[in-house]
């Protein structure tokens, strides 16, 4: 019984000896795996370079590059934005009151007021607004006006001259609107003390409304 598990023992021995070199063998063998040119880390960069290119090369173009943004009728300037207040049963109810003007820069042009909870609904309200009362202005072939003009609103008073290679010579929501309506070469001058850009802005409109044609106007003289 002694010589017999003095042999097992022994082959014990010996087996556990033979094994441990291909233990050390196989971890050497793990770790070149896995940083070397095969294994989990190509894999990963392989499958990235793959996704990125099909991103640009795609229809889409990236990130919504299949969408292009339609380019607006209109341009819009802001020439005023408040809050107000309007006293409930409950409380107050705040809101937001826009004037902007809307134009196309090629003789069309408005003045527009909305009112909403929130600014974003009250410009789209303003916006809509000024296309309902948008106008036509009669321009020249150089877009200039014909002859001068002056109107009144409420307490503002604009007066809009021509004045051929000057440029734009104007200011506050007079040269908005004038910009917006594409207007070159004018002069404009507030003859009132008014500070309201929105009565400006209207009383420039105004004006522009009675603009006649060169023939027209000497047949009214």
């Amino acid at each position: 019984m002694t010589e017999t598990t003095t042999t097992q023992n022994t082959e014990v021995k010996a087996a556990a000896t033979t094994a441990a070199p291909r233990t050390s063998s196989a971890r050497p063998s793990f770790g070149g795996s896995r940083g070397g040119n095969t294994g989990r880390g190509p894999a990963r960069g392989g499958a990235g370079a793959s996704r990125g290119g099909a991103g640009k090369g795609s229809p889409r173009g990236g990130r919504g590059g299949g969408f292009e943004r339609a380019k607006p009728e209109f341009d819009n300037k802001l020439i005023q934005i408040r809050r107000v207040t309007r006293v409930v049963a409950g409380g107050r109810r705040f809101a937001f009151s826009v004037a902007l003007v809307a134009g196309n820069r090629k003789g069309s042009v408005g003045v527009g007021i909305g009112k909403a909870a929130d600014t974003a609904a009250a410009i789209e309200k303003a916006t809509k607004n000024a296309k309902k009362n948008m106008i036509k202005v009669l321009l020249t072939s150089e877009m200039m006006i014909p002859h001068e003009v002056q109107a009144k609103e409420s307490s503002a008073t604009v007066m809009i001259m021509p004045a051929a290679g000057r440029g734009m010579v104007a200011g506050s929501s007079v040269r908005n609107v004038l910009e917006l309506a594409g207007i070159k070469n004018v002069r404009a001058k507030i003859l009132s003390g008014s500070k309201n850009k929105l009565n400006n802005a209207r009383a420039t409109v105004k004006a522009l409304e009675q603009l006649r044609a060169k023939g027209a106007k000497a047949a009214t003289e």
